[in-house]
């Protein structure tokens, strides 16, 4: 199987930064896009920024600017570097990865545990 550990995220006042990773381990051939996503309370999961394996990268309007996603391919990992943090960016942020686990098998998606991410006026 296949598990994304993730770290960092915290509780920060606005305008500060946190830097989240994500890293994945166990039986990866090759993994496509790597992505976080968040989710506030009362409300939908959404895609805040995404990668894949050549470092191309894409960003939710709301965060465009203040925050970048990075990977290192070799070690199966990704980086969210959070600027300028408002308060409506609260939320669970969750890391998600389409893994393929051999030779003619198709991505399979698989989720971090998330991690809280707290932003006070």
């Amino acid at each position: 199987q296949v598990q994304l550990e993730q770290s960092g995220g915290g509780s920060v006042q606005t305008g500060e930064s946190l830097k989240l990773s994500c890293t994945a381990s166990g039986m990866i051939s090759s993994i496509y896009a790597m992505d976080y996503y968040r989710q506030a309370p009362g409300k939908q999961r959404e895609l805040v920024a995404g990668v894949n394996r050549n470092g191309s990268a894409n960003y939710a309007d709301s965060v465009l600017g203040r925050f970048t996603i990075s990977r290192n391919v070799a070690e199966n990992t990704i980086y969210l570097q959070m600027n300028r943090l408002k308060p409506e960016d609260t939320a669970i942020y969750y890391c998600h990865a389409d893994v393929i686990m051999g030779a003619g098998l198709p991505p399979f998606p698989y989720w971090g545990q998330g991690t809280q991410v707290t932003v006070s006026t």
